[in-house]
Order: C-alpha cells, then structure tokens, then sequence
C-alpha cells in the first residue's frame, strides 16, 4: 500500500476512535465537533454584489476626478508685468500651492494604500472580508468630510491619506469577491464592468467638481461625496457578511478541541493565549511565503511592472488633463469636455477589452496580446492628438486613444487574479494596487509638474509623458513569451487538512508535532 493511502487509512481509524463516543459524554456540545458551512446571505445574488461593488468603485474614483478638476483644485494666484494680480482659486489658491506642492496632493492618498493594502490583505485570512470594508469605508467617509474641512495643506494632505486607507479595504478585496461570483465564460466581463468605474468614477468627479466649485465652494463637493458614501460603509457592518471562496477565515474559526474535558480554566487560558501568539507568528511567517511567492512570479512581475508604467500615464492624465487642455487648447470647459471624452471612451473601452477577452476564450497568453496590443495603438492615437494644432482634431484623434488605453483595465487584472493561487488573490490585487500607485501614478503628478515649471510648455510635457505608454506596450508584449498557466483552478491547498489528536490536548492547525496527519 502507497504512503499517502497507508495514511489516509491510519488518519480514518484514529477519527473514528476520537469521534466513536457522543459529543456530550465528552464534555463537548455536538456543534464544537462539527461545523456547518457559512450559509449565503440572504441578500446575495451575483448580479447584487456586482452593482453594489461598482457603485463603490465609482464614488471611489469620483472623488479622484473631484480633486483634479479645475473647480476643486483651482488655480494659483497670478500677477502680469503691470504688476496687475488675479486672486488664485479652488485648493491651490486657498492655500497658496505650487505646481508640485498640488501633484503632492494628489498623490498623498498613497501614502494610507500603501501602508494599509498588504494589511486588509492579511486579514482576509482571520476576518471576515465584508466587516474589513466596512471598517475601510468608514474611515473614507471620515476622511472625505475632514478634506471638506481642512484649513491648512497640511491637514488635507492628512485627510488625502487616510483616504486611502479606506480605498484599501476595499480594491484588494473587491475583484476576488466579483472572480468568484462571475459565471465562468463571463468572468472578464464582469471585471470590465467593475473596472469600468474607474474612469467613468473620474470623468464623473471632473463634472460633478467643476460645477460644485464654480457654483457653490469647493468644500461641498467633498462633504457631498461623503454622504454618498456613508451608506455603503453602514451596510459593511450591519448586514449578514459574504465570505470569500477558498478564504481561510472561516477554516480558522472551525477548529476542533478534543478532551478539553480534563483540563481546568486556568489551563484553556494559557492554551488560548499561547495559541494566538502562535497564530500571529504563523500568520508573519505566512506573509513572507505569500510576497516571496509573488515576486518570483514572472508573469506576476511583468504584468504589473506594464501596469506601473502605464498608471504613470493615466494617473498624470487625470490630474493635468484639464488644465493641460485649458492651456493648449484654450477649452472654455476643459473639466466638461475632459470628463465628458474619459465617460465615453472609458465605459465602451473597458467594456470591449473585457468581451473581447471573453470571446477569445480569455487566457493569460491572449491577455497579454491584447494589453500589449491596444497600449500601443492606445500611445500612436493620443501622440498625435497632442501634436495636432486644432481642437477638433486633438479630440478625435485623443477620444481614439483613450477608447484603445482603456481596453487594458479588465485584461490586466484578469491577469493579476489568474496567474497565482486562489488564495493568493486579495494580496495579489493589493501589491498591484500599492505598486502601480507607488511607483505609477503618485510619482507622476508631481514629476510633471516640476517639468512643466522647468519647462512651461504643456504640448512638450503631454508628449513626454505619452510617450511613456509605448514602454508599457514592449513591457507587456514581453509576456506573450512566457509561460503562463491559469492557477486560478489550483484547489490542492484547500484539500489538506490537518488534525491532531492527543488525549487531554487541543487538535489545532498546523502544530507540527508528531500526531498529525494529512487527509
């Protein structure tokens, strides 16, 4: 007889000699022994969850759009050779920023992603995923109405933090919770329908922001996306939680305990409190394993090393672009005219990469050619939008390319989820949250608004940084030659379980002495 059958059998008989007796004879009641599978919630439905995510993932995003427009963030104060000034206004004229002191703001929202992503990640595996977006949104909402609020740089640029805080609760999370829900020959397109959001979220914000600031103050429009938010954050804690497939939170909650019976309440003290210092040390030494397995990941590393360079695109985009067209262009109504070329061009974009992935029967080699693919027809499109000296031109040619960038959103994730294991997938998206943003769009702003201080020419600028988009296309072409599995149906680390047994000693996970045994 094989070893691993030998101790499959040998495992069998031990349970049936544990468990032969009642429960209650054993001092334990029948549901410590056995434990049900978390039933669904009884407002689940996929198409549900999907609404529920999307609008989230919207007002999310509008609040990146909110701070970028012309209405909110405003302009500085100006004085022309006559020595004839023009008040600033919005942010950077109430507190009197400079170009890079106003991308810094932009990008301060990193500092609270980078720190709290690998954390909510983390915690997927002990807490239940639902109540941690709860506690994330609650923090946005808090830190939505204090930016409402501030009366320094300094205090806005806190509360910019602490908002992303909360955003990381909830976009690490979010893309499993919909991979999981989604029917299979659908699951890209139900991405793009989430990732759809993003830049509707932000061409949204442009409107909604200038016509508040215009109107009323640019406080409002914080204090109005915090209302719209509170809701969201109530529901994360007052109704029935959803739990992740293959998510360890529950398998953590369904221990058994055998001959407890003989052991005093002193003695389960000590045991619990040894026990959760073991756990935290085993959920430190989990960590390391689950970022090491990552970053030796090629197809991991590659896909979100394109990811990087093209955020470094978008994210300047959405924060320059109306002013950019404002300068060049001379728009009356950049923040309309912007917001209203990205919720086109966004939604049918998005939309398309993720059918068209469906339809070729997504994989992570199709992935790759269609990132690789639409970056670069993406990049030719707004190079020569810029180059162009009409406004109409540079609106085709720019409508054009935002429709071919925009196609990478459910692809490029797609890729992120699939190529490791399923368990790996909410610190998966959350390193390609905390990298793209590090490395991509927080370091953009800023940088653009030094050159542009250097060099005070917004065409030369926009070409520069559009440029940048060909790096992400050769960057990602790069995957097409490597070999990439779908990992994503791996369930072999859901299929071991681990019990020990030891008379008048508590059967826990993972223990490692010699009594256990793997089923």
């Amino acid at each position: 007889m094989p070893l691993c059958y030998y101790r499959q059998h040998l495992q069998k008989k031990r349970e049936r000699q544990v468990f032969a007796a009642p429960p209650e004879e054993m001092g334990l009641s029948s549901s410590s022994i056995t434990k049900d599978p978390p039933a669904t919630p009884s407002w689940f439905t996929p198409e549900r969850l999907l609404i529920l995510f999307c609008v989230i993932n919207m007002i999310n995003y509008v609040d990146r759009g909110v701070i970028a427009s012309n209405g909110v963030n405003g302009s500085i104060r100006t004085c022309d050779d006559k020595g004839i000034c023009t008040s600033g206004s919005g942010i950077q004229g109430e507190f009197d920023l400079t170009n890079f002191q106003d991308g810094l703001l932009s990008s301060a929202f990193m500092v609270g992603l980078l720190v709290a992503s690998p954390i909510f990640a983390s915690l997927t595996k002990t807490h239940h995923p639902f109540r941690l977006i709860g506690v994330g949104l609650s923090v946005w909402t808090l830190a939505a109405a204090g930016c409402g609020s501030a009366f320094s740089f300094w205090f806005i640029a806190i509360c910019r933090m602490l908002v992303g805080v909360g955003e990381a609760s909830f976009i690490s999370l979010a893309a499993p919770f919909i991979d999981d829900s989604a029917p299979v020959s659908q699951k890209t397109a139900w991405l793009a329908m989430f990732y759809m959001c993003i830049p509707t979220g932000i061409a949204v914000g442009y409107v909604y922001g200038g016509f508040v600031g215009s109107q009323f103050n640019w406080r409002y429009a914080f204090w109005g996306e915090a209302l719209l938010m509170l809701p969201f954050a109530v529901f994360g804690f007052a109704f029935e939680p959803l739990q992740l497939k293959d998510s360890e939170a529950s398998k953590l909650h369904d221990n058994i305990l055998v001959g407890a019976d003989s052991m005093s309440v002193d003695e389960l003290k000590k045991t619990s409190k040894s026990v959760n210092i073991h756990n935290m040390l085993n959920q430190f030494s989990q960590f390391a394993e689950d970022m090491k397995a990552l970053l030796v990941d090629k197809v991991y590393a590659v896909n979100i090393f394109g990811y990087i360079a093209y955020n470094f695109v978008i994210g300047a985009y959405s924060y320059w672009g109306p002013k950019a067209g404002y300068n060049i262009y001379h728009m009356e109504n950049a923040d309309m005219m912007f917001g209203g070329i990205t919720i086109v061009c966004g939604i049918l974009g998005t939309l398309s990469g993720g059918f068209i992935l469906d339809r070729l029967s997504a994989s992570i080699y199709k992935a790759f050619i269609l990132l690789s693919g639409a970056t670069c027809l993406g990049a030719i499109f707004c190079f020569l939008a810029f180059c162009l000296r009409s406004l109409y031109g540079f609106l085709v040619f720019f409508a054009l390319g935002e429709f071919f960038v925009f196609a990478t959103q459910a692809p490029v994730n797609y890729v992120s989820l699939h190529c490791v294991k399923p368990s790996l997938r909410p610190l998966s998206m959350a390193i390609s949250t905390v990298s793209i943003h590090i490395f991509g769009d927080v370091p953009s702003s800023p940088l653009i608004g030094v050159l542009q201080d250097n060099i005070n020419n917004w065409r030369a600028s926009a070409l520069i940084l559009t440029s940048i988009l060909f790096l992400a296309a050769g960057i990602w072409f790069i995957g097409v030659s490597l070999h990439s599995d779908d990992a994503s149906n791996d369930r072999s680390e859901s299929q071991v379980c681990t019990v020990t047994v030891d008379n008048g000693t508590p059967l826990l996970y993972g223990n490692g002495d010699e009594s256990s045994y793997e089923a």
